[in-house]
C-alpha cells in the first residue's frame, strides 16, 4: 500500500473537523466545500471577492463557482494532492469573514438593514 503524502489529510479526519470546526462545510471528491447562499448577484460578487482576497493574501486558492444567488467554495492543496491544514485554515478565515454579522455582536458596527433592498448574505444563523 502507497504510503500517504505528507501533510494529506485522511477522509474520516477531515470529516471529524469539518463536524467539530467548520460545520456547515462538507467534504467531497477531495475537497471541503461551502456554499454560501446571498440575496442576489451584487451580493454574489460581493462574497467572490472577499473569497479572493482572503485567497490571495494567504497564497492559497480555492476554485469558486457562482450562479445569480450563491458562491460555492472549494479548497484542495493542488501541490499536495489533497486537504491539508492550509485548506482548513483558509476555510476557517473565509467562514469567519464572510460569515460576521456585526449587527448580531453589538457595538457600533449595525449590519446591514433589515430592508430587502440592502440585504447581502442569507446568513445560517
Amino acid at each position: 500500500m502507497a504510503e500517504p503524502r505528507e501533510g494529506v489529510l485522511d477522509d474520516a479526519t477531515i470529516e471529524e473537523r469539518l463536524k467539530s470546526e467548520l460545520s456547515e462545510w462538507r467534504l467531497e471528491e477531495g475537497w471541503i466545500k461551502r456554499t454560501y447562499k446571498t440575496a442576489g448577484w451584487k451580493s454574489t460578487l460581493m462574497v467572490i471577492n472577499t473569497v479572493g482576497h482572503l485567497a490571495e493574501a494567504a497564497w492559497h486558492h480555492p476554485d469558486l463557482t457562482a450562479s445569480y444567488a450563491w458562491v460555492e467554495v472549494r479548497l484542495t492543496n493542488h501541490a499536495a494532492k489533497g486537504v491539508t491544514e492550509k485548506d482548513f485554515a483558509l476555510a476557517r478565515k473565509i467562514e469567519e469573514v464572510v460569515g460576521w454579522q456585526p449587527g448580531a455582536e453589538g457595538g457600533a458596527l449595525e449590519g446591514t438593514p433589515t430592508d430587502a433592498r440592502f440585504a447581502y448574505i442569507k446568513y445560517d444563523k
